[in-house]
């Protein structure tokens, strides 16, 4: 009788079933046994970031040269500085404004400036330093991401608002510009202070930048930091 691959007698070992061989092999791309990504951020909002997070870093990087005397010593060609500091700003909300042509950044604004009963919980735990991902629920953003949206969303107002008058002499008078100068410059103190802060928690984070850089991010750390994300959709 022919005998056919893997039943060559009763003690032969029976043919591993393709699935079994399947799992010896490294999880390829598309391979079931590689963990499943989820599309947390679109193409439109991650060049908004970006496009804002380098004239942001361009305001404060000029800023402290113009205020800092060492680094203003160092860098000299002021009024090339000032004038690059003033553009950059000026240019601050323009990214933003072009990215609300995308649906998708248009959807993540109202989940931003949505705060819910669940972002209290959030917050209590931090206060209490409970760290378990079960006490911190959060949709697709926590509530500390909320709180900086906001927060950053009204310093750049404040900020263009004071700058344009520190600029423009002219319109408006001197009591004025100089409350303006005053607010102006330790507000930009304290979003420098808030910037070193956000990307520090953002290098802690791998999976978190690379969802900002790719637009994609493991299914398991979704579920684990953002376990209400699905039911928001």
């Amino acid at each position: 009788m022919t005998s056919t691959p893997g039943s060559g007698g009763p003690t032969a070992a029976p043919t591993p079933r393709p699935s079994d061989r399947a799992s010896d092999r490294p999880a390829g791309p598309t391979d079931p046994a590689r963990p499943r990504l989820r599309r947390r951020f679109s193409r439109a909002e991650r060049l908004v970031h970006r496009a804002t997070g380098a004239l942001m870093l361009l305001c404060v990087a000029t800023a402290a040269c113009l205020y800092v005397p060492q680094l203003a010593e160092l860098v000299g060609r002021r009024y090339l500085v000032v004038t690059v500091h003033q553009w950059s700003g000026l240019l601050l909300p323009a990214p933003f404004l072009v990215g609300l042509a995308s649906p998708a950044f248009r959807a993540d604004l109202r989940r931003l400036n949505r705060f819910a009963p669940h972002d209290k919980e959030w917050l209590r735990a931090v206060r209490r330093r409970d760290f378990r991902p079960e006490s911190r629920p959060a949709g697709k953003f926590n509530a500390g991401q909320k709180l900086y949206g906001g927060w950053i969303a009204g310093a750049v107002l404040v900020m263009l608002a004071t700058g344009l008058m520190m600029w423009f002499t002219w319109l408006t008078p001197l009591v004025w510009r100089t409350s303006a100068t005053f607010v102006h410059d330790w507000l930009s103190l304290a979003v420098g202070l808030v910037l070193v802060g956000h990307i520090g928690m953002a290098f802690a984070d791998p999976e978190a930048r690379r969802g900002m850089r790719t637009g994609s991010v493991e299914r398991p750390w979704a579920e684990r930091e953002h376990p209400l994300w699905k039911e928001e959709e």
